[in-house]
């Protein structure tokens, strides 16, 4: 009879729960990247609109400045931005680990019930064995005694 574990189903629903919440952390992963990307983008604007403003009209200058204030606040959210991200990025980390936790927990109890099962079988097994040794001892041992019976009467014969 093979090995059923009792508890399966509670172990495909964790394991399950973790796949899902790997994907939520991969999303979350996805949307660090994207506002990092964010980030550097505005750090490229803000140097080339500083190198344009070096080389343009001096009546401009105003302008360029305005426009470096709106990409420097812009910077200032774009970190809010992935400072928030990257919290909830942490968050689900913390939640997928606490589910791995409870799917090894699982998985070792499975173990467990596996070799106790294992050992169970083993020592059915072991006691089919020894009770086979047994009648083959007791089989052996009355067919050494008719045989010895058997070589008695024949001796008696032989004698009288």
């Amino acid at each position: 009879m093979p090995f059923v574990y009792r508890l399966q189903k509670i172990l495909d629903f964790r394991i399950r729960k973790k796949e899902e919440q790997l994907l939520v952390v991969q999303k979350a992963q996805q949307e660090v990247y994207m506002a990092e990307e964010r980030i550097r983008q505005n750090e490229a604007e803000i140097r080339q609109t500083i190198q344009n403003k070096k080389t343009a009209d001096f009546r401009m200058m105003e302008y360029y400045d305005n426009y470096l204030h709106h990409l420097w606040d812009k910077a200032d959210a774009l970190e809010q931005e992935r400072k928030r991200v990257q919290a909830i990025l942490d968050e689900e980390k913390r939640k997928l680990v606490k589910l791995e936790q409870a799917v090894k927990v699982v998985e070792k109890h499975k173990e467990k019930q596996k070799e106790a099962y294992l050992e169970e079988q083993k020592a059915i097994e072991l006691k089919q064995f020894s009770e086979i040794g047994v009648q083959r001892f007791f089989i052996q041992s009355r067919e050494a005694a008719e045989e010895q019976e058997l070589l008695e009467q024949l001796q008696k014969l032989e004698n009288d």
